[in-house]
């Protein structure tokens, strides 16, 4: 009797992970879930999936993605379980708001370890176990925020955007080993993205930026009306993990694929607006006097 297909997910105790896990076990899959807390995420997907404490096809090892020493110990811990897997789901992720002005470096250098270094680190210590197999796919998330640069979340957009130019270039790698790597834009979904300590609000609501967190504020929170659960975007990456193309882009959700569309077929200039009219924020020099005005009371 063959082997079930492994598939390993980071950042699989909640939100996208959580669910993307649940449904990949559902389907036969041998499913390693990676996570900060092994033992509390691992009963959460055992009370999600029904499956028994002895159930081989649903593991956990243990994987901060800032920490080397972790991601070392987990690429051994998976090759020990599953050898080479067959799919590895860059999900973990973490989200913060705030202005340029408000975001401590600390945070951007947190936000960078999470979405980029670690991955590229565990990729790296897996990547020769897939090679030598001659097969195996790489699929990474990417949200709204890595096609476009969004006000407020910099450094999230950031990491995002080169998280993407990352999995495009390491496509171009591995495919001639039979590697794949695929691209999945996420749209709004229904999550608790935050970040470890918790802190995740940077923003100064009563600052300079008072307007601009106004209106974003006030859309974001329109846009969370229309959040998709967790479930379809799993129902989504089971398709990417199904695919055979050296390289795949896809957008899950409505406003995802308005997005990526919107990104192909508009100038720069036209989506800078249709992005600042979407997000509500005030029009060029708008807040030139108001900014002067608080120079000179601090002054």
């Amino acid at each position: 009797m063959s082997q079930p297909h492994s598939i390993v997910i980071t950042g699989a105790s909640r939100g996208l992970g959580l669910a993307s896990a649940t449904h990949m076990y559902r389907l036969g899959w041998h499913v390693v879930a990676a996570m900060r807390a092994p033992e509390s995420g691992l009963a959460a997907l055992r009370s999600k999936t029904g499956a028994a404490v002895d159930d081989p096809r649903l593991i956990a090892i243990p994987l901060d993605l800032t920490d080397t020493a972790s991601i070392a110990a987990a690429a051994k811990a998976i090759v020990a379980a599953v050898g080479a897997p067959h799919v590895l789901v860059h999900n973990a992720g973490i989200s913060a708001a705030g202005m340029l002005e408000e975001t401590p470096i600390d945070l951007w250098e947190l936000m960078f370890a999470t979405h980029i270094f670690g991955p590229v680190s565990l990729t790296k210590a897996l990547l020769p176990s897939m090679r030598t197999a001659g097969r195996g796919r790489i699929v990474v998330i990417s949200s709204q925020g890595g096609v476009r640069g969004m006000p407020e979340i910099a450094a999230y957009s950031a990491a995002k955007g080169a998280l993407e130019r990352w999995a495009e270039s390491l496509a171009g790698e591995v495919a001639p080993f039979g590697l794949g790597v695929t691209v999945l834009v996420a749209g709004t979904f229904d999550t608790d993205i935050i970040t470890d300590a918790g802190t995740a609000d940077h923003r100064d609501l009563r600052g300079p930026y008072a307007a601009l967190h106004a209106t974003v504020d006030r859309r974001g929170r329109f846009a969370m009306r229309f959040a998709r659960p967790p479930a379809h975007f799993a129902r989504a990456l089971a398709k990417a993990a199904d695919e055979r193309a050296p390289f795949a882009r896809h957008a899950v959700g409505l406003d995802a694929r308005m997005l990526v569309v919107a990104n192909r077929l508009l100038s720069s200039k036209a989506l800078h607006r249709v992005t600042r009219l979407a997000m509500g924020t005030p029009p060029p020099g708008a807040l030139r006097n108001a900014s002067a005005t608080e120079s000179d009371t601090h002054g």
